[in-house]
């Protein structure tokens, strides 16, 4: 992973300054949402050993080259890939062909016509590999593998973060020491934004007999790593967070255009008719949005409404909201940067997990859904919005001010956002009236 000091810097500066105890604020809110990625350089302060981990296992020798279990361990806190799936590729170190493959295909054969008799799986000196869809049949089957390129997070659903597939290579090496490791190694998620670094020779994984009483170990293996990078995949963010309080009618809305304003000449009305036509709801091949006409031109909205004050603690809903006609967004995860996180007293309709990348600070947790109920978010025409509460404890830091009530200028929110470097929507601070 390619830490960057600079970012690290301006990420402890941001804290000493959202800190600053003359803003004597209740809610310092730093939101990202999950299929949008927060950050640049390919390293996030809030998750900063996340990555994908792609390893090779060599498992046995054939008489032009060798077979593999390729195994994507997805090591990132609430970073999941959701639909279309993953996308994997990479270059061979020489003229080496893919004989075969179960648990995943390669999207185009290539040229074989110098084959006859047994024509190879794949003859790219470029392969391009992607997961088989649920429900194929079982000799195509591999371990893990078979869900659509999707992966959980691995701090979200641990047993759904890994994806594995099995190929037959040749035309290769057949021992330690004549195996070129392939190079050039590209993941794409729903999109692009990973970054792979080169392949690395490393010690052999031990596996454990069906009934665990005889270790057997690969016979070579080598690991690459992926991490996420805000840059590759957008310059823009993809959400925006507006806010309330119980204690004021005003609405502090998302900022104008706050997600750029790129798809503003394409959105629809939503009491339009092309809102309700048949097909609306179809994805596209390359992804494009079809975003419901907003100031904010955001596909995602976040709305955090300070609703109850009571002596030991706040009540706090937080409401999702798609705007995106061809996009629904499966296993979502929303993260949230607040003082009173480190004293959650109860979160209803969310699941809710704290994230403590650093030890001493405790201000960061993830929300997600309760599967089978609330971890599909689905796409605008469909109206759907989630919505929870949860229970924050008060501590004598936070404690409201007696002066009433102030919403900071925009400029001081200009100045945190740059402060964080992190592409997400406004910072806000606000506290209770007398």
């Amino acid at each position: 992973m390619r830490f960057n000091q600079s970012t690290q810097t301006r990420y402890y500066g941001c804290r000493k300054c959202c800190l600053f105890p003359g803003m004597k604020s209740i809610c310092i809110l730093v939101v990202v949402f999950l299929l949008m990625l927060p950050n640049a350089d390919a390293f996030d302060p809030l998750d900063p050993t996340g990555n994908i981990t792609i390893k090779w296992d060599i498992v046995s020798w054939t008489a032009d080259g060798y077979v593999a279990a390729v195994t994507m361990s997805n090591f990132q806190m609430y970073r999941s890939i959701m639909n279309p799936g993953w996308t994997l590729g990479w270059q061979w170190a020489k003229k080496e062909v893919i004989w075969s493959m179960v648990g995943a295909q390669t999207t185009e054969q290539g040229d074989c016509s110098k084959f006859k008799g047994n024509v190879p799986h794949c003859c790219k000196k470029n392969p391009i590999v992607v997961d088989l869809l649920p429900g194929v049949p079982y000799n195509q089957q591999f371990s893990n593998c078979c869900k659509a390129g999707v992966m959980s997070a691995w701090g979200q659903d641990p047993t759904g973060s890994v994806s594995a597939f099995q190929v037959s290579v040749g035309l290769a090496g057949t021992s330690n020491k004549t195996v070129k490791l392939p190079k050039n190694f590209n993941l794409l998620g729903q999109g692009l934004g990973y970054t792979c670094g080169p392949a690395k020779v490393v010690p052999s994984t031990v596996y454990l007999t069906p009934d665990r009483r005889r270790k057997t170990q690969a016979l070579m293996t080598w690991n690459v790593t992926c991490t996420y990078s805000q840059y590759l995949a957008s310059r823009n963010p993809s959400c925006c967070v507006s806010f309330s309080s119980f204690y004021n009618e005003t609405i502090t809305p998302c900022p104008t255009c706050a997600c750029g304003c790129q798809n503003k000449n394409n959105c629809v009305m939503s009491d339009s008719k092309q809102a309700h036509r048949k097909g609306i709801n179809t994805p596209r091949k390359d992804n494009a949005p079809l975003l419901q006409c907003t100031h904010h031109m955001c596909p995602i909205r976040v709305h955090w409404h300070v609703k109850l004050n009571y002596k030991d603690y706040w009540r706090v809903k937080i409401a999702i909201m798609n705007f995106n006609y061809r996009m629904n967004y499966t296993q979502w995860t929303l993260v949230a940067q607040h003082p009173n996180l480190n004293s959650v007293t109860q979160v209803f309709s969310f699941d809710y997990k704290p994230l403590v990348p650093y030890e001493s600070i405790n201000d960061t947790g993830m929300f997600y859904g309760m599967k089978f109920y609330n971890d599909l978010l689905m796409q605008a025409c469909l109206k759907e919005m989630f919505s929870q509460r949860c229970s924050l404890g008060k501590t004598r830091i936070h404690l409201p001010s007696s002066r009433g009530g102030h919403f900071l200028g925009k400029s001081t929110l200009t100045a945190m956002n740059a402060c964080c470097h992190l592409q997400i929507p406004t910072l806000f601070y606000q506290t209770l009236p007398k």
